[in-house]
């Protein structure tokens, strides 16, 4: 009878700190979800204590602002100076700003630390999840372990309201958050401990690029204001002025190329979008970030203002969506190593994804339960075996050196496009009605779907072994 070969001390004690290392980093993913998510069910409460009311959405557009234009500058620093004290600064930024937000007295303070605690998120995200590139070199063997990462970050996701709510209802608003500054300080002795200590060599002197860096955060930054001064209405801020804040961003890409070809160590190296793959895999990235957001924003809202359902049903309906991501990404974990293609396994997403966006066009309020729940889960699947995708092939495509950036380019193109999706189907209800702007954004999840599926089989992963 044959036996399998013992590993021997070093390379078990090897196996044991990787796993603690990527532990670490995985609650420090759960702690940049609740960071996103825990004010989602608090923030009511919060507004009406604090008397803030009228400044009630910037307690999230300033996190999610932050956040956004940050995610790119931070990946470029990893890649720079090592990933391993951004983390642990993230950590601390995040756990900072959440212990202030629970100290607020007035809105202004809160949105002020929600924005702290955005920088800070930006970080975490940037860093954490091009983490695996430093303790996985090999692609096939990461892709597991980045499920634990897809995994935790999904999951995550959906606890936080829920958790921010009930602690909200037994011990009040503030106490909801501390949840992150207790869960930061595990995750702090795991990194710190384990994670290694890895700084790039260069091999020639540093000198931070300041002006790409304003210009890449005024890049980022001015389509999601100006969509969001778009949402507000007319009466609010001017049309004129949300659109010219929009088109400002179109000279700030002709000068940031020029400016990050000349400097020595750019914030952008361009180098990493030289490649078609690179291009393409983006643009997929920043549809799905649109078909993504406008399913879980506008379903619900379809099922209860549109067919009279009740919040509970209409929860119960998206279960699926929440639920077959980190289910979708579990199963395209166990199928990457096997494929000499991988990126069949984006095309099969977006054909599940087509699948569903196809059959939530067909709701109805006679549409049985069993229907709309494997709907939902035939978008959530395909949405499990696209989005960790995205992360990791931009980790092959990109030289090793740019891993961070890369990694940290696809997150900040999803969340333009949840920004873009949402607006967009915003504007349009406002403008016709609720059922008539849904019927076109579910046409247009359709039509991305497909578009998604044309990207994802142009990208050739030929550098994939």
């Amino acid at each position: 009878m044959n036996q399998s070969p013992q590993l021997t001390p070093d390379v078990s004690r090897r196996k044991r700190d990787l796993f603690v290392a990527l532990s670490g980093v995985a609650l420090t993913v759960a702690i940049a979800a609740f960071d996103a998510t825990i004010i989602s069910t608090i923030l009511p409460r919060v507004a009406q204590s604090l008397d803030g009311m009228a400044l009630y959405a910037w307690a999230g557009t300033g996190y999610f602002l932050a956040c956004s234009v940050s995610i790119l500058i931070f990946g470029r620093l990893g890649d720079l100076y090592g990933r391993k004290t951004l983390m642990l600064l993230s950590l601390v930024l995040v756990a900072l700003g959440s212990a202030l937000s629970g100290l607020s007295q007035t809105m202004g303070q809160l949105i002020a630390f929600r924005v702290l605690q955005g920088v800070g998120g930006g970080m975490m995200i940037a860093t954490a999840f091009a983490a695996p590139v430093d303790l996985f070199p090999d692609p096939k063997e990461r892709v597991r372990w980045m499920v634990m990462l897809s995994v935790t970050f999904a999951v995550s996701s959906g606890i936080g309201p829920v958790l921010g709510g009930a602690i909200t209802q037994t011990l009040g608003w503030r106490a909801a958050f501390y949840v992150i500054p207790v869960t930061a300080v595990a995750a702090l002795v795991l990194v710190w401990r384990y994670f290694p200590l890895l700084r790039p060599s260069l091999g020639s002197p540093i000198k931070l690029d300041w002006i790409g860096s304003f210009l890449l955060l005024w890049l980022v930054a001015a389509p999601l204001v100006g969509l969001e001064f778009l949402t507000m209405g007319n009466d609010t801020v001017p049309t004129w002025v949300a659109l010219l804040t929009i088109v400002s961003a179109l000279p700030i890409v002709w000068a940031l190329m020029r400016v990050e070809r000349r400097v020595l160590t750019p914030i952008f190296p361009l180098r990493v979008l030289e490649t078609a793959q690179m291009r393409y895999l983006n643009l997929a990235a920043l549809l799905s970030g649109a078909v993504m957001f406008v399913l879980i924003f506008y379903i619900p809202l379809q099922l209860q203002d549109v067919f009279g359902f009740s919040p509970t049903y209409t929860g119960f309906v998206i279960v699926p969506l929440v639920a077959g991501i980190p289910i979708g990404s579990i199963i395209n974990g166990r199928l990457f190593p096997r494929e000499t293609n991988p990126q069949r396994l984006m095309v099969f997403g977006s054909v599940l994804l087509l699948i569903g966006c196809i059959g939530s066009l067909t709701f109805t309020a006679d549409s049985s339960q069993s229907y709309m729940l494997i709907v939902m889960g035939f978008c959530g699947l395909g949405l499990g075996f696209l989005l960790p995708n995205y992360t990791l092939f931009s980790q092959i495509i990109a030289e090793r050196e740019d891993a961070g950036v890369a990694t940290a380019l696809v997150q900040t193109t999803r969340a333009l496009g949840s920004a873009i999706g949402t607006a967009l189907v915003g504007m349009v209800i406002a403008e016709l009605s609720i059922q008539s702007g849904l019927r076109i954004g579910l046409v247009a999840t359709v039509i991305a779907s497909v578009a998604i599926g044309w990207l994802a089989s142009r990208v050739k992963m030929n550098n994939y072994t």
